[in-house]
């Protein structure tokens, strides 16, 4: 979800960038009423989100400075781990001896694809012969991705998840270690192939410290909701719950936080990106966050005085672009506080690792993650 093109969206081809502000320009604007009151519309113009006289919550951007813009580099930012080296990425394919590894070690017979493509596309034009050989399709995107699709009758989730599980341990190591390889099922027959909901996310585990290993070594209880357990390869989370749709994970967000006396709860929503950003679909897009913001006083409710509840995003996904690749952007920060600030602006934030900061100074755990905690701008008033 991101909210303006960064300084140098240039150098990742997503000049012109602007999910919310081009989702809502095609679509004749946004209804919003929820995050308009938190002060979405405050942070910057957005066509049907208003910006609120008095924002409900406290709102900025923040700018990430890890290279890259997929979901791991995001995700273990906003922990306070900025990646300085960017994950490798294959924009012609995987080389031959990667791909003879990959054939030797999961014990495939062969392979289709092995190119850069969406989803949806590769499913499409490689289906039917996948169907007809058994062979998996491996594509790869801008990020650092190493994909795999198949049908679920063809080769079974376990030995799908198994195949992936080996890619990542023996195949997908050293100088051709991506952020992530993907279980991508899908069922139906010629021309009717969908994806299910089964997808895994097989994540590199974070190369230092991030807010869930500081906070479980302080015992504090932290709970995952959606794909965030995969992204930090189950680290540091005492509890994991991976929720396979947007409106499922807002129902286990209420249930964990109705739950929790004192802990964090780090919930992702992928239907998002997954859906709609890469599939340039922006209405499906407005509509899933029409949805988010129905579900969102559900959530509002669990929230007390002395709570914190942070919205924000892990990169953009403009689907108004050309490409369907996630897009290098600023992405929008609101800060709910019941009982301390509302209103406040927390202007633009240099890295995305200030939530995670902020976060341990909330618990005040000492620790030593990137980032600058922005906790004393909304703990006042």
């Amino acid at each position: 979800m991101g909210c303006g093109e960064l300084p140098d969206a240039s150098l990742y081809g997503d000049t012109g960038s602007n999910t919310l502000a081009n989702i809502a320009r095609v679509t004749g604007g946004l209804r919003l009423p929820t995050l308009a009151r938190l002060g979405l519309g405050n942070i910057a113009p957005i066509r049907g989100v208003e910006p609120a006289p008095r924002p409900a919550a406290n709102f900025g951007r923040m700018a990430e400075r890890s290279k890259g813009k997929d979901s791991t580099t995001g995700h273990w930012e906003i922990a306070g781990l900025i990646v300085e080296k960017a994950f490798p990425t294959f924009p012609s394919g995987f080389p031959g001896g990667l791909m003879d590894r990959f054939l030797s070690v999961t014990g495939c017979r062969g392979f289709l694809g092995n190119r850069t493509a969406s989803g949806t596309a590769i499913m499409r034009d490689l289906g039917d012969e996948h169907l007809r050989t058994g062979f998996p399709i491996v594509y790869t995107s801008a990020d650092s991705v190493f994909q795999i699709a198949a049908h679920e009758e063809i080769i079974p989730l376990p030995r799908l998840y198994d195949i992936c599980a080996k890619t990542r341990t023996e195949v997908c190591t050293g100088e051709f270690a991506v952020g992530r390889v993907i279980a991508r099922p899908f069922t139906g027959r010629s021309g009717e192939f969908t994806r299910t909901t089964n997808r895994k996310d097989f994540s590199l585990p974070p190369g230092g410290e991030t807010l869930l290993d500081v906070l479980q070594a302080a015992g504090v209880r932290t709970v995952s909701v959606g794909k965030v357990d995969d992204l930090f390869d189950g680290r540091g989370l005492a509890e994991m719950h991976h929720s396979k749709t947007n409106e499922e994970g807002i129902a286990e967000i209420i249930r964990a936080a109705s739950g929790t006396g004192r802990g964090l709860i780090f919930a992702n929503l992928g239907d998002f990106d997954t859906l709609f950003g890469h599939r340039n679909d922006p209405r499906g897009f407005a509509g899933a966050l029409e949805r988010f913001d129905a579900g969102l006083p559900g959530i509002l409710a669990t929230i007390e005085k002395g709570d914190l509840l942070i919205i924000a995003a892990d990169h953009g996904n403009d689907p108004v672009s050309a490409s369907t690749d996630h897009s290098r952007e600023y992405v929008p920060l609101l800060c709910y506080a019941p009982g301390g600030a509302c209103g406040a602006s927390l202007g633009t934030r240099e890295t995305f690792a200030d939530v995670g900061k902020t976060v341990a100074d909330y618990f005040g755990v000492s620790n030593t993650l990137a980032g600058t905690s922005f906790l004393a701008a909304v703990s006042a008033g």
